[in-house]
């Protein structure tokens, strides 16, 4: 009777969730942004939350849910009713670093979330003083391993342009000096002053002082170069180290236990969007590269890119908070 009841119940629980699935939208779903209005990851939801909302024939809400290096907004989706309607535009931090480098974190993103469709990807961009001495990669790269030692600066600890400069010291045994700002503003404004000798920005965020003139773009980060700057060499290319593959990047995901239907669905309107040559322009147009790929190719990138961060905490020696 016991098994009866179990196999009974199973049998509700899928006819409900394919009730739900081919029910689906039916109402407004909200993507999360983990971070303030403004940056990258916000950007490219909204540029494709208004295609995505005309193919789904539902309204598409942004939330900003900002604060704790993105867990805030990520645990609102995670704690979220697995239906599709709420999904997080998930980035590289609260993803691929948290789970490394928050000790209580409160959920892990491998197990209670669901990969949908990865959108974006960004470089890191290595920039400098304008007024530095050094006006290449090559220049730089040279005078890593001298005994003077460098600063790079941060958003913060725990950040992407953190362990870039971490992996930059371990690649290139340089006596680099880590000095995290709160945030990119202020980490901007102290390179531009000449206080700290080097930082890594998102692409973004670097290409107006580029157009300025207040800074040198000496390399990105990610193993090609960056479709907005094909002239300037990778970091990977200049110290010679293919591995050297760091990048910000942005997709979307559900909370675990979101029906198939509906995240191959999600996926599949996604990805129609994205490979349409308009958006691919607006994207470009704001420093990201599209990236295609179904839900279980994101997965394995997601969890690749969560590896890799765990391995770079683990040689750089910076303890966990």
């Amino acid at each position: 009777m016991f098994i009866r009841s179990g196999v009974a119940a199973a049998m509700l629980m899928l006819a409900a969730a394919s009730a739900s699935a081919q029910s689906f939208p039916n109402r407004t779903i909200h993507v999360i942004v983990a971070y303030a209005p403004g940056g990258t990851g916000d950007i490219v939801a909204r540029l494709i939350a208004v295609p995505l909302a005309e193919a789904l024939g539902q309204n598409i809400v942004i939330e900003n849910r900002a604060g704790a290096t993105g867990v805030i907004g990520t645990q609102a989706v995670v704690s979220a009713p697995p239906d599709g309607h709420t999904l997080l535009m998930g980035q590289t931090g609260e993803i691929a670093i948290n789970q490394h480098w928050i000790k209580s974190l409160s959920y892990n993103a491998e197990k209670d979330l669901m990969p949908v469709a990865l959108a974006s990807v960004v470089p890191l961009a290595l920039v400098v003083p304008a007024k530095a001495p050094y006006s290449t990669m090559a220049e730089l790269a040279t005078a890593l391993p001298d005994k003077q030692p460098l600063t790079f600066a941060s958003a913060g600890t725990g950040t992407p342009g953190h362990f870039a400069g971490e992996f930059l010291k371990i690649r290139t045994k340089a006596s680099l000096t880590h000095v995290p700002y709160k945030g990119a503003g202020p980490a901007l404004n102290d390179l531009l002053g000449g206080h700290v000798d080097m930082y890594f920005p998102g692409f973004p965020a670097a290409a107006p002082l580029l157009k300025a003139g207040t800074v040198k773009l000496l390399a990105v980060s990610s193993s090609k170069r960056a479709s907005g700057a094909r002239d300037i060499p990778t970091v990977a290319e200049a110290i010679k180290d293919p591995s050297f593959d760091l990048t910000l990047w942005q997709g979307f995901f559900a909370p675990a236990g979101t029906p198939p239907e509906i995240v191959a669905r999600l996926n599949s309107e996604i990805n129609t969007i994205l490979a349409s040559s308009s958006m691919q322009a607006k994207l470009r147009d704001a420093g990201a590269d599209v990236r295609l790929g179904s839900s279980a190719q994101f997965g394995a990138f997601a969890k690749a890119e969560s590896e890799k961060y765990q391995q770079i905490i683990k040689e750089s020696g910076v303890k966990p908070e």
